[in-house]
């Protein structure tokens, strides 16, 4: 625990979020955000969210639309939906305050495991397992003595990170986020820099000789052409406008049709746009 706590202590990037003053807040906030979606598109936008929405109380007075809205291009906006269901469950059954219990983060509403012990590891210093892909690699290659996790987190994987959880609640907490920043700046998913690793002379992947990975296939994550990329431009537009915007403002965004309406459609089933009367549509109120 020593070596790879003491160099998050020196090597730790300075995030908002780990800041003395941030609050618990700024955390729940760029847990969310995170979640896919790398640091630095992060960083402006949580920035934007904090100024704007300092309180849970204060995005749970606006319109879920303006949640969407500020949500901008980070990506997955239905992000922006869960969050703002759970700023407004914080303010009517918390007085305000962030949970600082696990269940009563699991909770609310669009906080999952990985969430609510983030939450409650990195803005209150309790003690849990968190896992995010960073910290499975990180164990899976140091411990386990393979490239990359599974694809999906395993009981196996959760005994292990019970096993090396400290006892401490303080220590733990530090460990949560020094293994997961090992896991960002150091023992990448695809060039890592075990010349710079504080357990690189424990790693059992790096000392059975960096074997290759001879799993199942990794997911990848396309973009252009998908739905996903027709979703994001028809939110565009609709983020955009002040107002409902036409169906027909809409139709130029993408030339197929059939995957336009498909998107759209999806984008209506997921709450994340309203239709209206006369073909027009916008962001949820």
């Amino acid at each position: 625990h020593d070596l790879v706590i003491d160099w998050f202590d020196e090597h730790a990037r300075d995030l908002p979020w780990r800041r003395p003053d941030a609050g618990a807040w700024s955390v729940m906030v760029s847990e969310f955000m995170l979640q896919q979606t790398p640091v630095s598109r992060v960083l402006p936008v949580h920035a934007e969210w904090l100024a704007r929405w300092p309180r849970p109380a204060d995005l749970a007075e606006e319109s879920p639309g303006e949640a969407v809205r500020a949500w901008g291009r980070l990506g997955y906006p239905r992000r922006a939906l869960r969050l703002h269901a759970a700023a407004t469950a914080i303010a009517q059954q918390h007085g305000g305050e962030v949970p600082h219990e696990h269940a009563e983060l699991l909770a609310l509403p669009g906080v999952g495991e990985y969430t609510a012990a983030a939450v409650a590891s990195f803005a209150y210093g309790r003690r849990h397992i968190v896992l995010d892909t960073n910290v499975r690699r990180v164990f899976a290659r140091v411990v386990t003595g393979v490239e990359y996790p599974p694809n999906a987190t395993t009981a196996a994987e959760r005994r292990t990170a019970g096993a090396l959880l400290p006892a401490d609640e303080e220590t733990a907490a530090r460990w949560a986020a020094a293994t997961m920043e090992l896991g960002a700046l150091v023992c990448g998913a695809r060039s890592p820099a075990c010349g710079a690793c504080p357990v690189a002379g424990r790693c059992a992947w790096r000392l059975a000789g960096s074997p290759a990975h001879d799993g199942p296939a990794r997911k990848g994550q396309s973009y252009a052409g998908t739905d996903r990329q027709v979703r994001g431009r028809l939110l565009a537009v609709l983020r955009a406008s002040t107002g409902p915007v036409p169906k027909a403002a809409l139709d130029t965004v993408w030339h197929e049709p059939v995957q336009r309406a498909r998107a759209l459609d999806g984008l209506v089933a997921d709450g994340l746009v309203e239709p209206l009367d006369g073909d027009l549509f916008r962001l949820p109120v």
